[in-house]
């Protein structure tokens, strides 16, 4: 399974992407693997704000409804219509097309305890 090294992960199975002063967010490969066929996504609206470890919407699949958390406080600039449109897109590319949001960072402290891909690829697979 894939971890990208520059991405961070949360226990939670969200991960998040720093791009200068703003963040892509989305759920590992791990996450979409352990749902299964997903069917609906639910997310906030631009220009909501999201506090770090605060759930900020869900996914569901066939098997159940998980939500989501923030790993980092921020502005939500942008979020991905098409994969609202059509969740099972999640499951063919989570790292890329299929991300959920783009945050405006208010404090990139908030990364400190996220993980690494190594960290998460041995969380997740016991190794």
């Amino acid at each position: 399974m894939e971890y990208p090294e520059d991405l961070k992960y949360l226990d939670s199975h969200e991960y998040v992407r720093l791009e200068g002063e703003n963040a892509t967010i989305g759920i590992s490969a791990f996450a979409v693997d352990q749902l299964g066929d997903i069917v609906f996504l639910e997310l906030p609206e631009t220009g909501e704000e999201l506090t770090k470890g605060e759930s900020f919407g869900t996914v569901e699949s066939v098997k159940a409804v998980e939500d989501l958390y923030a790993p980092i406080s921020g502005t939500v600039v942008e979020r991905n219509e098409a994969v609202i449109d059509s969740p099972e897109t999640i499951e063919k590319d989570p790292y890329g097309e299929a991300w959920f949001l783009k945050l405006r960072i208010n404090n990139t402290d908030d990364l400190q305890d996220t993980l690494s891909a190594a960290e998460y690829r041995a969380k997740v697979e016991g190794g």
